[in-house]
């Protein structure tokens, strides 16, 4: 079995080529996106075994992307082909400093915003795992979904899975009113929680001086034993600082800081996430982070939201050799 199960959408992903706006585009990339496939992938590419969960159409967009899935090497075992529903897209234009990267989803009535309590067997999908990862965007997609979310934690919690949780807060997908009623209710079945300073704020309400004060507010607020936030210093559209901070049983962890050139930023949070898995798989949340940042980072320098990187180049990032040109 999978030493970690996911559980989310993903959706085909199109990009005008050479930063140019959709209204000129003549032609769009395609590539595949979501977060929970993204941070399975980060976890097969760090040599652990990972399986995603999903519902997608029984046509050839489906096909696509469990080929994609099966092709970076994360099992599609539990991925339900579905005669209902579509496969979900989103447009992505890139920016450069002063214009902002921005999206647009399409991705309404998607075969996996159709499932529910009892559309997949938890129990059986779950034994023999070590984590299951899902984030805020899947009990977004539909009210069933955040029942399948909640059931899937649930049967996780009770097989002694250990749960991670990226908060993730889409304001196109929900409201916030909307979004702090059903986190509020999924997050005390959480052991690991990745969330930002101000999505704990606009969710919650969770204030404070800094990343250790909102992490407190939070283990207060719901239980959970331990939180990881992202640290991001962008000045320009292109060019970031980047690292991982975490916060459990009353200490404060954090990862180097890495400079950051941006190729493609999509996916840069859910490969931190699969560092952090790596690491906790381990018993270790300092490593977690090293790795979490390190793998971060470099994928900002990969197109596309999958982290097509390997360990070795993430282990020489850690060690400050990323620059090497390889001969």
């Amino acid at each position: 079995m999978a030493d970690v199960i996911t559980f989310g959408e993903v959706m085909i992903r199109l990009a005008p080529p050479h930063f140019q706006r959709l209204e000129q585009a003549r032609s769009l990339d395609l590539e595949i996106g979501g977060a929970e496939l993204n941070t399975a992938a980060g976890l097969v590419r760090l040599g652990r075994s990972a399986a995603w969960v999903s519902r997608v159409p029984d046509n050839p967009l489906g096909k696509l992307v469990t080929n994609r899935v099966r092709e970076i090497g994360v099992s599609d075992q539990f991925v339900q082909y579905a005669a209902d529903g579509r496969c979900g897209v989103y447009f992505l234009e890139f920016g450069a400093a002063p214009r902002a990267s921005s999206i647009v989803y399409d991705r309404e009535g998607s075969s996996i915003a159709r499932a529910r309590r009892g559309t997949f067997d938890w129990p059986t999908i779950v034994t023999g795992a070590k984590w299951l990862h899902v984030s805020g965007i899947t009990p977004a997609l539909s009210a069933g979904t955040a029942e399948a979310a909640d059931e899937a934690m649930r049967a996780a919690r009770s097989a002694g899975v250990r749960v991670c949780f990226d908060l993730n807060y889409r304001s196109k997908l929900w409201s916030q009113e909307r979004a702090a009623e059903v986190l509020g209710r999924l997050l005390p079945l959480v052991d690991v929680l990745i969330a930002s300073e101000a999505d704990a704020e606009h969710l919650f309400g969770v204030t404070g001086d800094d990343f250790t004060a909102v992490a407190k507010g939070l283990v207060e607020r719901f239980g959970v034993p331990t939180v990881v936030g992202t640290r991001r210093e962008a000045n320009l559209v292109w060019r970031n600082r980047f690292a991982a901070v975490g916060y459990s049983q009353g200490q404060t962890y954090e990862s180097a800081w890495y400079e950051v050139e941006i190729v493609d930023r999509l996916g840069a949070g859910d490969a931190l996430a699969a560092g952090l898995i790596h690491g906790l798989l381990d018993g270790d949340l300092k490593k977690g982070l090293d790795y979490g940042a390190a793998i971060g980072a470099l994928k900002h320098s990969i197109p596309g939201d999958l982290p097509w990187l390997t360990k070795e180049e993430i282990e020489a990032a850690m060690q400050g050799q990323g620059l090497r040109i390889k001969r």
